[in-house]
């Protein structure tokens, strides 16, 4: 069975920006509210940080509870791992995600600059370099069989695409515009060459953007 390159509940805003200008340790979503972004997950009865009980059902529920579904590795850019640029300063930071990171999988985070790996509860992060083809290669071998999932940033993400390495992609339109910030597209119409598209809508809001490879 072959490994997929899949892109699940990635949130962009109407205008295409999946992130805003300005990222830092306050804001990593840089100007952009994370809960407009990404709410419609937030709320579901499967957000795995829900602390009170209830929840929506349905279509948004779906994806959330699908996202770690037969998912092996994670490949991700490293302005999801953190706010720094350049050089790492020091080695302290180990990610947003505190000690329990979500993806309970190896991470291997996009970098010109090195460092060691290490390990936080069951996610190990690896810090790699080379061209998009190399770290799926070994993203794959780490995933033991399993898919791996490309976590982002819209940067990354669109390297891939521009590789030809993305398989499938779930992409939620937020019902909000940034104006400015990093753009995952202009259009979702610029992928319909290489990949078949379904929109669905969603009571929510959102708009679920399902793209397969042709």
């Amino acid at each position: 069975m072959s490994q997929l390159l899949k892109v699940q509940n990635f949130a962009v805003s109407r205008d295409g920006f999946g992130a805003g200008e300005h990222q830092s340790l306050e804001q990593p979503f840089g100007h952009a509210d994370p809960q407009a972004l990404l709410g419609w997950a937030g709320a579901t009865a499967s957000w795995p940080n829900r602390s009170d009980p209830g929840g929506t059902r349905g279509l948004d529920d779906y994806f959330t509870r699908d996202f770690t579904h037969n998912i092996g590795a994670e490949i991700m850019g490293r302005n999801k791992f953190g706010p720094q640029r350049g050089r790492w300063p020091d080695h302290d930071w180990l990610g947003w995600w505190g000690d329990e990171p979500p993806f309970h999988t190896p991470v291997f985070v996009l970098t010109h600059h090195p460092r060691p790996s290490f390990t936080l509860s069951d996610t190990t992060f690896h810090f790699v370099g080379g061209d998009p083809a190399d770290v799926l290669e070994e993203a794959r071998k780490a995933a033991d069989g399993k898919d791996v999932r490309l976590g982002g940033g819209p940067t990354t993400i669109r390297e891939f695409l521009d590789a030809d390495l993305v398989d499938t992609m779930h992409v939620a339109v937020a019902p909000v515009e940034l104006g400015s910030g990093v753009r995952l597209w202009e259009s979702a119409d610029e992928l319909r060459d290489r990949f078949h598209l379904e929109v669905v809508p969603s009571p929510s809001g959102v708009v679920h953007h399902l793209f397969w490879r042709r």
